[in-house]
């Protein structure tokens, strides 16, 4: 089994002034819409209590970077040399930046220097909530364990939706279907499961040669500073990887990975309920202020020891 497993975030200070002003002149305020709403990029110091699992219970992890917009968090120990910032001028071409678009940030991660062949990648509001060990994330041949949720019917679904209905997907979904076709157009395989939105495993290689291969079509994408619906979701890595033979499929249930819509009342108990080994918090469009406030009270009570990775 390996031994190095890196550990990659994307992580945003909404709150920054500095940041806004950047953000305000190249896209626009916050409009209300999924692409671009305050639920996009608001900072209640999520990254910290992730860590905070992380180091419960993923001692192992060898080092972990943070993809940032020339920020850090103010309570991180930058001197901890398990910890590293990462900017995006590091990784990604002139003409991705500025960048408000986590899914063009995502396209470049293996342009980070160091990074180890395998390694995790999560959002920062993404925890885990149970012990995990390597073999959680990478099987005995060393290959990532993709876990999807199972969703047979999808894409009728969307056929149905879009040609019989004619609702657009929403951005999130366009984005993962754009990925599935691409796919299926390279490989003959349309893969209807569906990320599970939380801690995802890779390999560098992998990453790399996907890259490569569909580099015409996520060239076209860079461009897109805030979210777009012809953007290419990062699930066409872990599509890549099953159809190579270079990965392992594994479907979940909310037993094991579970999102916590902030905004929904009863996704607490239902989390109590499950008790699932990944946990995602996830804010959007339709948050308010008191229901982040909420949601860090919550996830504060649930991870309440400092890590050795804050000041």
């Amino acid at each position: 089994m390996m031994t190095d497993i890196d550990l990659v975030y994307l992580w945003v200070d909404g709150n920054d002034p500095k940041w806004i002003e950047k953000r305000n002149a190249c896209i626009g305020k916050p409009s209300g819409r999924e692409e671009n709403c305050e639920g996009r990029y608001a900072e209640h110091e999520e990254l910290k209590y992730s860590l905070r699992s992380v180091e419960k219970y993923a001692p192992w992890i060898r080092k972990i970077f943070i993809v940032t917009d020339n920020q850090t968090p103010k309570w991180l120990d930058t001197s901890n040399p398990r910890v590293q910032i990462v900017d995006h001028t590091e990784i990604m071409p002139a003409e991705c930046l500025p960048c408000f678009n986590s899914t063009v940030v995502q396209h470049c991660l293996h342009n980070i220097p160091s990074l180890a062949e395998h390694f995790l990648l999560a959002d920062d509001d993404m925890y885990l909530n149970r012990p995990v060990r390597p073999e959680t994330f990478f099987a005995e041949d060393s290959l990532p364990i993709i876990r999807l949720n199972r969703r047979i019917f999808r894409r009728s679904y969307y056929f149905w939706k879009m040609k019989v209905r004619h609702h657009p997907l929403r951005n999130y979904v366009q984005k993962i279907h754009n990925s599935a076709l691409l796919v299926e157009r390279k490989y003959g395989i349309y893969y209807t499961g569906k990320p599970h939105h939380n801690m995802d495993a890779y390999l560098k290689s992998t990453y790399q040669y996907t890259r490569e291969l569909f580099d015409k079509e996520i060239s076209a994408t860079l461009h897109n500073h805030v979210r777009s619906s012809d953007d290419l979701q990062r699930s066409l890595y872990s599509y890549v990887a099953l159809a190579e033979g270079r990965a392992h499929l594994l479907y979940v249930g909310r037993h094991t990975s579970f999102t916590l819509h902030i905004h929904k009342n009863g996704c607490y108990k239902q989390l109590k309920k499950y008790d699932p080994m990944f946990l995602c918090m996830e804010d959007s469009q339709y948050a308010s202020d008191n229901d982040r406030q909420r949601a860090t009270a919550f996830i504060s009570k649930l991870f309440p020891d400092k890590s050795t990775l804050e000041k």
